[in-house]
């Protein structure tokens, strides 16, 4: 006997199949588990549920770049001028976008902020997107 307690066999004729059919079962009703707990986590607490999600190989802290890489890197995109080629589409454009009037200022207020926020729910950016928005918090300074 294969398995220790059963009457399951290797020598059985398609048990290889019946059992890659059982596991193939047994993962889809792990994923349907999991699905399902996240949906119900999502809908008491959404703050955990992102923060499960989160993978500690990619959040650990120190594994930066170095402060000196990241000003070259942007410095080589920024900093060198480009030729661009620009082709006959832009004049069609340029005179399509001559006759739009320009939109008049606006002036955004604290409390403009403060009530859009407010009527924000946890969790979620002000957008009609929906999207979850999160804010890391350092607490070192330098």
């Amino acid at each position: 006997m294969a398995f220790a307690g059963t009457n399951i066999s290797l020598s059985q004729p398609g048990i290889t199949q019946k059992l890659r059919e059982r596991r193939d079962d047994l993962k889809q009703k792990i994923a349907a588990s999991r699905r399902f707990n996240q949906n119900r986590l999502f809908q008491s607490d959404q703050k955990r549920l992102y923060k499960s999600l989160e993978r500690p190989e990619v959040c650990e802290a120190g594994s930066g770049p170095d402060q000196a890489d990241i000003i070259a890197f942007w410095r080589g995109l920024w900093s060198e001028p480009v030729n661009h080629s620009e082709g006959p589409w832009m004049e069609v454009v340029a005179s399509q976008g001559a006759s739009i009037t320009p939109m008049d200022p606006i002036t955004i207020t604290p409390e403009d902020v403060a009530q859009a926020v407010r009527r924000a729910p946890n969790w979620k950016s002000p957008g009609l997107d929906r999207l979850h928005h999160y804010i890391k918090e350092f607490t070192s300074k330098k």
